[in-house]
């Protein structure tokens, strides 16, 4: 019974994450779009801005969603460690889980960046852009963030799940 719930969990995931997918085409699309209007309008040296923004962006969130989960697991596998737990592999955790934070700590200060470099490149769309295209760019880039965030967390939800199912299924004899 527990199985067949996670298998159905599974699949619901599954599904949504399909429908993620496509978002992310159609956002794909629409920045396609995007970048066809700004190329036509804009001084090569401000397209070439643009263009770095929006594939740092990519980069960046990435980076930081992969950084917390890989923290987010360190930090689970600390909190379950006991008085059993060796000390080599404490100190190995403990390790990992100030190497990831500082890393962490970095990939926020890029974001930081990127959030000042944003706001540079909508200054120069603004100077090119009706105010209901610059409003569709701003929009694009919260629905582009929203959609990385919401992939990675499907996949780590996916992972999980999947990791419960044979965990369940090596425990039945």
């Amino acid at each position: 019974e527990l199985m067949a719930s996670l298998q159905s969990r599974l699949q619901a995931l599954w599904e949504e994450q399909e429908l993620v997918l496509l978002e992310i085409r159609e956002c794909g699309r629409w920045g396609e779009e995007l970048e066809v209007m700004v190329r036509d309008l804009c001084k090569p040296n401000e397209f070439e801005r643009y263009m770095m923004f929006i594939g740092d962006l990519e980069k960046v969130v990435n980076l930081l969603l992969c950084l917390s989960s890989r923290l987010a697991r360190v930090q689970n596998a600390l909190s379950r460690m006991d008085g059993s737990t060796e000390d080599e592999e404490r100190q190995s955790l403990n390790e990992r889980h100030k190497l990831l934070s500082r890393q962490r700590e970095d990939a926020k200060d890029l974001k930081d960046n990127l959030d000042r470099r944003e706001r540079v490149v909508s200054g120069i769309l603004a100077k090119y852009l009706t105010e209901e295209q610059l409003h569709d760019y701003q929009h694009f880039v919260q629905v582009k963030t929203s959609l990385l965030i919401e992939q990675k967390d499907l996949e780590e939800q996916i992972k999980f799940f999947e990791e419960q199912l044979e965990n369940l299924e090596q425990s039945i004899p």
